[in-house]
């Protein structure tokens, strides 16, 4: 079972905040045919959307504080943020940013989990979220990489009410029995300056050339095409300005 729409406790949207905004619409062009629109107003901060044909799928900003890094980040709904933001504090998580309004688009706030992987929380006002999911060129599974699983698993569904799979492997997240996402260990392979972090992944017609155009737009292949045993083929990719991100193939996810 897929999520194909914006579904509490579920992923809705992602945002790229970047270094350099203008770099970044050339490059997801190129890699996956993505159209921006900026929105113009001061207030704004520049807030650009990225549009496959009509669908919103997906946003780039500015860095908007000192030592933001150029990351992507992923956005749950929720039907009330202030309540989650607050269920996050007292599940040891922490507020980077306070539920505020945007518009009357909807509300929003930026947490971390204790070990401090950064997501953010969205209610929706008039801004659904993304308008397609597990399509070719939208966002089709998030994965949590984490250095204690055990934790992340009690933190995450006390807060949002995920069920776990059971896959000794690869625990995946869900809402009512549809998949979104999975639980990667950050084990002794990797440097201990890798932190916690939540990496959204792409669906993709192909992932062999879709991964070659993002290496040949600038990109460097962090884990080239690979098939997953008893799973999807995917890959991950570091944008030119340095954001990670992940692509598999469209309908096999989970």
């Amino acid at each position: 079972m897929k999520i194909t729409e914006p579904t509490p406790g579920a992923p809705c949207w992602v945002e790229l905040g970047t270094s350099d905004v203008d770099a970044a619409k050339v490059y997801y062009r190129e890699v996956f045919g993505w159209r921006a629109e900026t929105d113009l107003r001061p207030e704004a901060g520049g807030y650009t959307v990225f549009l496959l044909g009509a669908a919103p799928v997906a946003a780039v900003t500015p860095l908007y504080a000192p030592g933001q890094p150029t990351a992507w980040t992923v956005s749950f709904a929720t039907r009330d943020a202030d309540a989650l933001a607050a269920a996050v504090t007292e599940a040891g998580g922490r507020q980077v940013m306070a539920p505020m309004d945007v518009f009357q688009q909807g509300r929003f706030a930026v947490l971390a989990d204790p070990e401090g992987a950064l997501f953010s929380v969205w209610q929706a006002r008039d801004f659904p979220g993304a308008a397609l999911l597990n399509a070719p060129g939208s966002l089709g599974w998030v994965e949590l990489a984490t250095r204690d699983e055990e934790a992340a698993k009690h933190f995450y569904t006390q807060v949002f009410g995920w069920t776990v799979g059971t896959h000794e492997d690869y625990p995946q997240w869900g809402v009512d029995g549809a998949d979104f996402g999975g639980l990667s260990a950050l084990d002794e392979f990797y440097p201990d300056d890798v932190r916690a972090h939540w990496l959204p992944y792409f669906a993709v017609a192909d992932v062999d050339e879709t991964a070659a155009r993002a290496a040949e737009s600038g990109g460097m292949l962090l884990v080239p095409p690979t098939d997953v045993p008893e799973g999807p083929r995917i890959a991950v990719v570091r944008d030119p300005q340095g954001a990670s991100f992940g692509i598999h193939r469209a309908g096999t996810e989970g």
